[in-house]
């Protein structure tokens, strides 16, 4: 333990983030779309979700306080979100990721605004970035073809799933290894 490490002296450190799961029929309809782009690194069915707050590293001290105070943003009732349009992020000399959009939804904003602040309660710095509600569908490497990106977006655009229902979030683990982020369920919240 004497080797002065922040996990050393803080406990084991995790990544976390809350986000919602992706329901099986969805998943599949999502995955069928996984395809035909070279240089994407497409996210498996376990992999595909929507974040409401990413965290970073937390101490298992912050996470417990966290975990705590998740449990009083797990309020409102469910609702109903929808999936529509596909797009990637970058800029216009590289796209990084490809991603299925969420149709702009009130109850999701305030949900993830929940989770931001519950966070801030548990003393979790947490960086200021809008929230862009998204399903990530791939990584792309940087040599990736940008006028192949751009056919793929435009032949599954009208993407659109049926709504799905948000009765619970999850609070997740992940693990980066050299297959990608394993994730795995620490703690779930019923709305």
């Amino acid at each position: 333990m004497g080797d002065g490490s922040a996990a050393a002296t803080n406990g084991r450190m995790i990544r976390l983030f809350t986000a919602l799961s992706i329901p099986w029929d969805v998943a599949e309809t999502l995955k069928r779309r996984q395809s035909g782009l070279p240089g994407a690194k497409w996210r498996s069915e376990e992999q595909l979700h929507v974040t409401l707050a990413f965290y970073g590293e937390v101490s298992e001290r912050t996470a417990d306080d966290l975990a705590a105070e998740l449990g009083r943003a797990a309020t409102g009732g469910a609702f109903e979100i929808e999936l529509a349009g596909v797009g990637a992020f970058g800029d216009a000399h590289r796209s990084h990721t490809l991603w299925a959009g969420v149709q702009p939804s009130e109850r999701l904003n305030v949900l993830a605004g929940r989770c931001r602040t519950a966070a801030e309660r548990a003393g979790v710095v947490m960086e200021r970035r809008d929230y862009r509600p998204h399903v990530t569908l791939a990584y792309l490497k940087p040599q990736t073809n940008p006028d192949r990106i751009g056919a793929w977006i435009t032949g599954h655009n009208l993407l659109h799933s049926p709504p799905i229902r948000v009765d619970r979030f999850g609070l997740y683990s992940s693990v980066l290894t050299s297959d990608g982020s394993q994730y795995q369920l620490e703690r779930e919240y019923l709305l």
